[in-house]
């Protein structure tokens, strides 16, 4: 059996085949970092780490100093105890699910993903065999969080920000953490040409989605001496810290898949709530781990496992909280 740790606040390590999933610490030869958020990447690593092209071109525009091998989906290498293998996950640009094959079993390692896939991605796609340990993610862990489909939400988004820009209002999307860079966001609001500025964190990370050949619409850095008149995108967090807070007629949106609370309406002031995510919701990870039939599921990155562990237990499929 394939032993799985935990380890502590930042990636699992499988001691048998000394390999690290978004692993910081030195107990592993070999890592492999699912994407390319700050939470998922080792900072302290002495292993050799793998990671696909544009998620290592997010580390290196995040800081990482050590060297990165680029291991495209798709593409399998052979370590002394294993085979691991990269497949899209569909979370943001160039994240992978990692799926590892040894003599103790397989396991696939999904990192933050989505089913389906966000649109500026390289799509979601499974390992074309059976599953023996599933170790998911469970983010949006409750039955309050299931999306609407993203045509729908780019609707949504549009006539926001339309409404908004007739009533000489300045239209704001927070909740669109700067880490992500802009996806479809951005280009649902190209299809009107109204230009867009972003905030200075994310707005860094776009030029790889631009290098890799996604459209992200008119889009350009947040000025705050040119800002008025257009879309403004930027962490929820930017808005308490000044962010363009010389303009005061403005209307703000927080997109996010924690919008699906109406508390956040409250606790945020804001003016409407668009529960968008580029991680998938409750009824969609529950579909999946039915459809993959792992003969165990671990379930990780969540507030509370023990919902999705009763949905699971009624499906008769066997999990634990990791």
């Amino acid at each position: 059996m394939l032993e799985i740790t935990k380890a502590g606040n930042h990636g699992i390590l499988l001691p048998q085949l000394g390999i690290g999933l978004d692993y910081s610490g030195s107990k592993a030869d070999h890592v492999f970092v699912s994407h390319g958020h700050a939470d998922h990447i080792p900072w302290k690593v002495d292993a050799m780490v793998y990671a696909t092209p544009p998620t290592k071109k997010f580390m290196e525009l995040r800081g990482v100093k050590y060297e990165v091998q680029v291991l495209p989906f798709g593409e399998t290498i052979e370590t002394e105890a294993a085979r691991i293998t990269f497949y899209p996950a569909g979370h943001i640009l160039g994240s992978a699910m990692t799926f590892v094959e040894s003599e103790y079993g397989n396991l696939l390692y999904t990192g933050d993903y989505r089913t389906p896939p966000s649109p500026a991605t390289e799509g979601f796609e499974l390992p074309d065999t059976p599953i023996d340990s599933f170790i998911t993610e469970a983010t949006f862990s409750l039955p309050v969080y299931k999306w609407q489909g993203y045509d729908e939400l780019k609707a949504e988004i549009l006539n926001f920000a339309r409404s908004a820009l007739e009533e000489e209002l300045h239209p704001r999307l927070s909740g669109l953490q700067s880490r992500k860079g802009t996806g479809d966001h951005a280009s649902a609001e190209r299809s009107w040409n109204i230009p867009i500025q972003i905030h200075g964190a994310g707005f860094k990370l776009c030029s790889v989605y631009d290098e890799e050949g996604i459209d992200l619409g008119n889009y350009e850095s947040y000025d705050r001496d040119t800002c008025e008149g257009k879309i403004l995108i930027c962490p929820s967090s930017a808005i308490s810290n000044g962010f363009a807070s010389n303009v005061s007629r403005k209307r703000i949106a927080y997109c996010s898949g924690w919008a699906a609370m109406e508390s956040r309406r409250s606790q945020l002031t804001v003016d409407k709530l668009i529960p968008i995510s580029d991680h998938l919701d409750f009824f969609e990870l529950i579909d999946l781990c039915e459809k993959l039939k792992p003969e165990m599921t671990y379930i990780t990155h969540t507030p509370n496992p023990d919902v999705v562990k009763h949905y699971l237990d009624e499906r008769n499929l066997a999990s634990r909280f990791l």
